[in-house]
């Protein structure tokens, strides 16, 4: 959960935390107005099981939304207010860096699904986490910047925890926006056997004070497996106990969508991906009683049972938790 001292309008992708005044609608869609009080934001995507596509419009009393079990009464509830900032994180690994050319190809198209004010930023990651151009709203800037990510050569392990954590921290610095992750990996990780890297607890854990929302675009790596495969004991041990990351439980856990590549094009995806994004919800709460600071607060969102939509034809993707100011 982060904190943004700014006049916040209602739609974020992440959890949020502010003591400035809000504006959002309440059970009955008249507009509320909050001031000096803390108002928790939960991203949410709703899909249907069969089909995958996106719910249609909803109001506030078609969901519900729990606090460690308790419900809470939603007092703000929007969709796609507020611009994006999102990173386009790749893999270094072979099995990406043909997916990156082909992204570049096509990427003006796909950076179209866009809005004007939203801003992107290009990283990429070994063993160590690289800047390709830091967040702008100018598209052609981060065309470059995917080319030239595509032009880079490497030799490095790819560490799924580092990436999580250092691009979290890079989108800690974009203020009162919706922070996604859009990455681009195989799903492989390298276990940082004899290497110093952050844990996967701590890159949950900054995706989660940042109200960072992850969304993976997997593909497939016959490379891949094979590190897997000939991974030694020790380094299987080690990971048995320091799990190196996984691309889908941190979509799971972060709320967001998990997309497979399965041989389409890369720019084609990346734009399905972009537009799913404005398709999500937002409900807002203020947290009752008192909790120290730092207390992990688990979170959970329904749909109503009695409302526009069949809770069983449908799943709910929501962040797990959030963190107490």
């Amino acid at each position: 959960m982060a904190i943004y001292k700014e006049l916040i309008p209602a739609l974020i992708i992440a959890l949020v935390t502010t003591g400035y005044a809000q504006t959002g609608y309440a059970q009955d869609d008249t507009p509320l107005y909050r001031a000096n009080s803390d108002l928790v934001l939960a991203d949410v995507q709703i899909l249907n099981v069969k089909t995958g596509v996106p719910a249609p419009a909803l109001r506030a009393r078609d969901l519900r939304i729990y606090e460690d079990d308790e419900p809470q009464e939603i007092v703000q509830f929007s969709r796609d207010e507020l611009p994006l900032s999102a990173v386009l994180l790749f893999d270094l690994t072979e099995s990406v860096r043909g997916v990156l050319k082909s992204l570049a190809a096509g990427a003006k198209d796909a950076l179209g699904h866009f809005k004007p004010g939203d801003e992107v930023a290009v990283m990429a990651y070994g063993v160590k986490v690289r800047l390709g151009h830091g967040f702008t709203p100018d598209r052609q800037r981060t065309i470059d910047a995917i080319t030239k990510t595509a032009e880079m050569r490497t030799n490095e392990e790819a560490y799924f925890n580092e990436a999580m954590y250092q691009t979290a921290q890079q989108l800690s610095t974009t203020g009162a926006r919706r922070r996604v992750i859009i990455w681009f990996t195989d799903n492989y990780p390298n276990v940082p056997f004899r290497f110093k890297a952050h844990t996967e607890e701590e890159a949950l854990r900054a995706l989660h004070e940042n109200g960072v929302a992850v969304a993976p675009i997997l593909m497939k790596s016959a490379l891949g497996g094979m590190i897997a495969f000939g991974a030694g004991m020790g380094e299987k041990r080690y990971a048995a106990s320091h799990p190196p990351g996984d691309a889908r439980k941190y979509a799971e856990v972060t709320g967001g969508e998990a997309m497979n590549l399965r041989g389409g094009k890369a720019d084609e995806r990346l734009s399905q991906l972009i537009d799913r994004l404005r398709s999500r919800y937002t409900v807002g709460f203020h947290p009752q009683g008192t909790k120290a600071p730092g207390t992990f607060c688990r979170l959970r969102v329904e749909l109503a049972p009695d409302g526009a939509l069949h809770p069983k034809e449908w799943k709910v993707l929501a962040r797990q938790g959030y963190y107490r100011q």
